[in-house]
């Protein structure tokens, strides 16, 4: 599976007076068992990229290219492009319906064509993988669990459909920060167990930079930057330039240098950061 970007392009109310180019002439390519981090500030086109993989956008022009298809063709069936590419918004806990948290979760698998004992087996895994007890809470109504268990319950019912690309748009906002580091871990694992392409998109540095083999940075609707986290993170003051930041880690180190340390300050955590003091005094 992967996933090629050719100069694409999305307006919104074109030809009308608010009209907006969101997305201008982006162009890149996202390879099998890829994590990949999207990051940029609020508007600049983050959402509205991710929402071209599954086509759930249309581009005004260029081209998706998944497991060698163009989805922004003609005649091209989305329900198989769909059943290979799960989405989770923001606050996905507010789709759930369901009466039990296992009527919820299976209600995905169901609608791909898989029987009641198939779509059970698959939810029971995709719980499980979210790190919750199945047997604890199968039967319970999901408006009672806390948040941070409805955010999990939500994210299974997408991951139960096996999608071969899982695109997570900010899973962590809104949660407090146990909650956010508990779901980090699962997100991690969810990667290492499935070997799917995993997109990322945050606001949150560390976590990209902690998690992400690729990073890609937005800005105005255009691609500014693409590379490793390290790659990426090493261009502090261009990030600064369009309202970014690097992870807290560096810009202590980046803060040290510029009061005339001589340390290096491209690290990725704090771990490395420990290390560069220790080097250096």
């Amino acid at each position: 599976m992967s996933i090629q970007i050719k100069n694409l392009k999305h307006v919104y109310s074109e030809g009308m007076p608010f009209e907006s180019i969101a997305l201008d002439d982006i162009s890149f390519e996202i390879n099998d068992g890829e994590f990949v981090g999207i990051i940029g500030h609020t508007g600049s086109g983050k959402s509205t990229l991710v929402q071209h993989f599954n086509g759930l956008l249309k581009p005004k022009s260029g081209e998706i290219v998944v497991h060698g298809v163009n989805i922004a063709g003609q005649g091209v069936s989305m329900r198989e492009i769909r059943k290979k590419i799960g989405l989770v918004f923001q606050y996905p806990e507010y789709q759930l319906f369901e009466e039990t948290v296992k009527q919820d979760v299976v209600f995905g698998p169901l609608n791909l064509g898989l029987n009641q004992e198939e779509a059970e087996r698959s939810a029971k895994e995709a719980i499980q993988l979210m790190g919750l007890d199945y047997e604890e809470i199968a039967e319970r109504s999901p408006f009672d669990l806390s948040g941070g268990q409805k955010r999990r319950v939500a994210i299974a019912g997408v991951i139960a459909m096996k999608p071969e690309v899982l695109i997570l748009d900010e899973p962590t906002a809104g949660l407090d920060p146990k909650a956010h580091r508990e779901l980090l871990d699962v997100i991690r694992n969810i990667h290492k167990e499935q070997d799917n392409i995993l997109i990322l998109v945050s606001h949150n540095m560390q976590d990209i930079a902690d998690l992400a083999d690729k990073v890609l940075v937005m800005d105005k609707g255009r691609l500014a930057m693409a590379g490793t986290p390290r790659e990426v993170f090493s261009r502090r003051d261009e990030l600064r330039s369009i309202g970014l930041s690097v992870p807290p880690a560096a810009e202590l180190l980046y803060q040290l240098k510029d009061r005339g340390f001589n340390i290096n300050p491209e690290v990725l955590d704090m771990d490395e950061a420990v290390e560069e003091l220790i080097k250096r005094l």
